[in-house]
């Protein structure tokens, strides 16, 4: 069987906000979590700094300014309280049993500037051959002294080529700057797919389109009609389709990876008669 990647980002991807926003940041005594957003902004602007340390440094100070070390143990459960989009728990099971149908592996990757700690604790991480998100380094006693990975909107790439070369060990970089011809990687980016919401998602998605995988825009399935941003991705030629962020059986996501998987196992069927014509 040939191996498939499907990738995601996670935050308002397989659910409807950013995860820190379901307990992580009201535990900080915030009403409103875009209050907390707003101070990283400002954060980020005075000090020069890249926006997602910055919500990095922020998270761990709170902790601090209330006399409570940021540690590990802060992100037990958190996973567990995100609120996944509809069909999400179901989907890739079923996404598995669709892609045997043509002789095909699928894998599923996250790739996010979320918490690797929250992640890692989902309903879903099991799902996942690799979670990619960041995530802190702790001392002995389990206290949170700096960011051990952080991943931000163009940092994501270099992930993309792990999956591509199969490097999945962050800390193997020999192998993954080592040059593998396209047609020798384990997973080419012609069946590789990337999922994702936003602008902060483009390097990948365009990443991935231009090297002749798909790359899919989609939008919480509660709006009636396509967001700005979906129909901005697609007309400027960012993504390939736009789709409702919603996972059920029988919907218009499902459908449309459906028909990706019958794309490249069609496209494996080809390059199989080719070896022997």
């Amino acid at each position: 069987m040939k191996k498939v990647a499907i990738v995601y980002d996670f935050d308002k991807t397989l659910c409807g906000k950013d995860m820190q926003e379901y307990s992580l940041i009201p535990s900080l005594g915030y009403a409103n979590a875009s209050d907390f957003w707003a101070e990283v902004t400002k954060t980020s602007k005075q000090n020069k700094m890249d926006s997602i340390s910055a919500y990095l440094y922020l998270l761990q100070k709170k902790f601090q300014e209330q006399n409570h070390p940021l540690r590990k143990e802060n992100f037990s459960n958190l996973g567990k309280q995100i609120e996944l989009y509809p069909g999400v728990e179901t989907w890739f099971d079923r996404i598995n049993e669709y892609g045997k149908k043509h002789n095909l592996e699928v894998e599923h990757y996250v790739i996010s500037s979320g918490m690797s700690e929250i992640l890692e604790d989902s309903a879903i991480a099991h799902n996942f051959r690799k979670i990619y998100a960041c995530k802190y380094f702790y001392d002995e006693e389990g206290i949170a002294k700096w960011p051990a990975v952080i991943v931000n909107y163009t940092t994501k790439t270099q992930y993309i080529f792990r999956i591509n070369k199969q490097v999945l060990d962050e800390n193997n970089d020999k192998d993954l700057n080592t040059w593998v011809p396209f047609k020798e990687r384990p997973i080419p980016f012609s069946r590789m797919v990337y999922i994702a919401d936003g602008i902060t998602d483009v390097p990948c998605l365009r990443l991935v389109k231009e090297y002749g995988g798909k790359s899919i825009a989609v939008y919480n399935p509660n709006e009636e009609t396509p967001t700005s941003t979906a129909i901005q991705l697609l007309h400027e030629g960012r993504v390939n389709y736009i789709s409702r962020a919603d996972y059920r059986e029988n919907n218009d996501l499902e459908i449309l990876l459906q028909h990706i998987l019958d794309e490249f196992g069609a496209q494996v069927a080809l390059e199989e008669l080719k070896k022997y014509g």
